[in-house]
């Protein structure tokens, strides 16, 4: 039973040839001619979906990135031991990362909106969950690539492990030498390349690929190293990943102390921002009607620390100039998002003007003129005559027989304004 379940679970039932699993990954190593070009254009698209928060765009960029290859090489150079492989890794890898940081720092230098976006914020702050993120996408990478059938893995894993936002941030951070975001996103990419390597180099070991040194004392000190460096990755993200959890919770208990004090006493409240990162934490809030004197301020200070609050102020801006800037920021943030969204609702609509036909007359011509057809329907599709791009053409099926439908087709086609229409009959009638 037990054998039946190892057998089931067994890494090397469907294995590829080893040599050939060798050849592929020394093949997607090297940075020259057209890997660097590719790299420099994923960069720039990747920079453009981070410069105007779209995600879409962000997801493009990592699929097309050859960024895996060195990473990849570097994990499977140190489970066999391959030190020759492993400096040939290693060197493309830093001129990716080099040319990488280069590009993204010359778009952003030059790019006229450098407001910071939420996807660009993301990548500033790594934490234990990154870690796991790029571990576990780095093992799915490389037993794809180490199996006959490749399947579907490895466009994912390149969207999950996320080598691309962290590189442009750091370059953002640069170009506007905003060094914490350069640190940050910096940190982040090497976590990602760190562990992916790391899980190449199990898999590679539990495979059992042979080794090219058979050294002992090489072996140990292997062994040392990396684990010395996962240490030296993983404390800095628990850390963090310990502050976000912090974080988080004290918004939860301020929201909460916010609605129990004041919204479900019927306040009205037009401005509020909760900062953690301050030193005290505050909650900043502003109300429409309501004014509190200095004594009812501090007696909130004081509930602040019974609600599980501590080292946190209580600020309430009453000043009408305060208020004023406040709703006045708060609206202009509102309407640049109202306004991305009614642009994609205007491109939708444009979109689907394509495929409208508002004519509610034609169905009552046509059944006038040729009373023998029925059972009509009618609409555009989309034709690809032999090219990637599409053409609309208007298409009517029909029942019923009709005496000349080259006339048919002909009245259709001045009638509606179209070049070419489709007639269809109905083959069950």
């Amino acid at each position: 039973m037990m054998n039946s379940f190892f057998n089931f679970i067994d890494l090397h039932n469907g294995e590829e040839k080893r040599e050939k699993v060798l050849e592929n990954v020394i093949s997607n190593i090297s940075f020259r001619g057209s890997n660097l070009w590719i790299l420099a254009c994923a960069i720039i698209i990747a920079s453009v979906g981070l410069n105007v928060n779209s995600t879409a765009v962000i997801i493009g960029a990592m699929l097309i990135s050859p960024l895996m290859g060195p990473i990849v090489g570097a994990g499977f150079a140190l489970g066999t031991y391959n030190f020759p492989l492993l400096k040939k890794s290693m060197k493309n890898l830093l001129i990716a990362t080099v040319v990488s940081l280069t590009v993204s720092a010359f778009y952003f230098y030059i790019s006229p909106f450098k407001d910071v976006q939420s996807e660009l914020l993301a990548r500033t702050s790594p934490n234990i969950y990154d870690v796991l993120i790029a571990f576990f996408g780095g093992l799915v990478g490389i037993i794809a690539i180490t199996r006959v059938e490749k399947g579907n893995p490895i466009p994912g894993v390149a969207i999950a492990t996320a080598l691309m936002p962290p590189l442009c941030t750091a370059g953002f951070g640069l170009a506007t030498s905003n060094y914490s975001y350069f640190f940050g996103a910096f940190y982040l990419y090497i976590i990602n390349c760190f562990f992916i390597c790391i899980a190449t180099f199990f898999v590679v070991k539990y495979l059992k690929y042979p080794s090219v040194i058979i050294d002992s004392v090489y072996e140990k000190r292997i062994r040392y190293g990396i684990s010395a460096l996962i240490l030296v990755m993983i404390v800095p993200s628990f850390y963090l990943a310990y502050n976000l959890f912090n974080e988080k919770k004290f918004i939860k208990t301020a929201e909460l102390f916010i609605q129990k004090e004041f919204d479900n006493k019927g306040y009205t409240i037009v401005y509020k921002k909760l900062n953690y990162n301050s030193s005290p934490k505050s909650i900043d809030l502003a109300f429409l009607n309501k004014k509190f004197n200095p004594q009812e301020i501090a007696s909130y200070n004081k509930i602040l620390v019974d609600n599980g609050l501590s080292d946190t102020k209580f600020i309430v801006r009453q000043s009408s100039e305060d208020v004023k800037s406040e709703i006045l920021n708060e609206i202009n943030k509102n309407i640049v998002n109202v306004s991305a969204k009614d642009i994609a609702i205007s491109k939708l609509r444009q979109e689907l003007d394509g495929y409208k036909i508002s004519d509610s007359t034609l169905l009552y011509e046509i059944k006038a003129i040729y009373p023998s057809v029925h059972n009509i329907s009618y609409g555009k599709i989309e034709e690809y005559p032999k090219t990637d791009s599409a053409r609309l053409s208007f298409v009517l099926m029909y029942s019923g027989k009709m005496a000349n439908k080259e006339q048919f087709k002909n009245w259709l086609e001045i009638r509606l304004h179209e070049k070419d229409v489709k007639l269809i009959e109905n083959p069950k009638e």
